[in-house]
Order: C-alpha cells, then sequence, then structure tokens
C-alpha cells in the first residue's frame, strides 16, 4: 500500500467524485481511479459504492478513512520533525 493510495483514497472520500478529487490531487481520473482499485483490491473489500452522482463511502471505507487520515497525518508529522532537526543542525 503505497502514501499515493491512501492519498488519493483521501480525497476521494472527502470530495465524494473521483473529477473533483483528481483535480484537486492535480491528477486525470484514470490513474485515480486506478488508485482506487488497486487499494480496493489490496484491501480485499470495496471501499466506496460508485453512484451516478460520484462516490459514496462504504462501512469499510468510513473504517478505513479514520485509519487513513491518522497516517497521512502521522507521515507530515515525521517530515516536520526531520525537517527540523535538519534545520537545527544548519543553524548551529
Amino acid at each position: 500500500m503505497s502514501l499515493t493510495h491512501i492519498q488519493s483514497f483521501v480525497a476521494v472520500a472527502e470530495e465524494g467524485h473521483v473529477g473533483r478529487a483528481a483535480r484537486r490531487l492535480h491528477l486525470t481520473q484514470p490513474p485515480l481511479s486506478r488508485h482506487i482499485l488497486a487499494l480496493e483490491d489490496e484491501l480485499g473489500t470495496r471501499l466506496f459504492e460508485r453512484t451516478p452522482r460520484g462516490m459514496r463511502l462504504l462501512p469499510a471505507g468510513e473504517a478505513f478513512l479514520r485509519h487513513a487520515r491518522r497516517i497521512l497525518a502521522e507521515v507530515d508529522a515525521a517530515v516536520h520533525t526531520v525537517r527540523g532537526v535538519t534545520a537545527g543542525r544548519q543553524g548551529a
């Protein structure tokens, strides 16, 4: 599972629509759809219900969204920490 797949999942979950999520991520729809399908394949379950108006989270998607947001927050915190350590060394 890649961070790209997790970021894609969160964007689609928050936007409720692949097109809007693709614009948000500066992607086109086909690769974004492939990210979601690959993630669902890896997890062995569907995360979204595809509707004529967009995408709706299924219960498995709701559960995964909480974890996905925490994962992305932890990655952001790690990057921030490392950059802070690096900046501290450069300023010393």
